[in-house]
């Protein structure tokens, strides 16, 4: 029996903190590390990228098994649960760092993110049309082990609790179906 290969998703979508507590929860999710991809600076850290002059996004590296699901599953999600009609924003969080991305690491995964993105449009789910970046994948850098499982280990921030835990709970609620048990 062959055991299919594990691939790799390179997203953004504003703070990671919030799209990790998402990711992390989803069946056939097995890691989400929370780091920064898109821009031209080695090894950044959290401060550099903060000062928007690395070229950096905040983003979320999903390792995910394929048969259970798959990348426009989790595109689906993604597009669902941050808002890809904002450029360099999301609610608050404002700065090129919070861009809406996705850095692909496959012609296959290019093209399912532009038809995602197109089937949304034509869907006027969204008020306005999605700006969310599309870019191949070219490097990741982890970031700082304190951003690792950031709303998992600090629930209680403020941060946390009042942007974070809503959208965990409203994803919870609209995806039970799909999370991990």
């Amino acid at each position: 029996m062959t055991v299919p290969a594990k691939e790799m998703a390179t997203i953004g979508g504003g703070c990671y903190w919030c799209l990790e507590a998402v990711f992390e929860l989803l069946r056939g999710v097995e890691s989400v590390v929370s780091g920064f991809s898109g821009g031209h600076v080695d090894n950044p850290t959290y401060r550099q990228v903060c000062q928007e002059n690395t070229g950096h996004a905040e983003v979320i590296q999903i390792q995910f098994d394929p048969s259970v699901i798959s990348f426009r599953e989790l595109l689906n999600v993604f597009f669902a649960t941050h808002d890809p009609t904002t450029r360099n924003r999301q609610g608050n969080d404002v700065g090129p760092q919070y861009r809406s991305a996705v850095f692909f690491h496959s012609l296959e995964q290019e093209q399912t993110a532009r038809e995602v993105i197109a089937k949304i449009d034509a869907q006027q789910i969204w008020p306005k049309p999605i700006v969310t970046e599309v870019a191949p994948f070219r490097a990741f850098y982890a970031a700082e082990d304190y951003h690792q499982g950031y709303f998992r280990n600090n629930g209680t921030q403020p941060y946390c609790a009042y942007v974070v835990a809503p959208k965990v709970a409203k994803f919870r609620k609209e995806y039970v179906d799909r999370l991990k048990q």
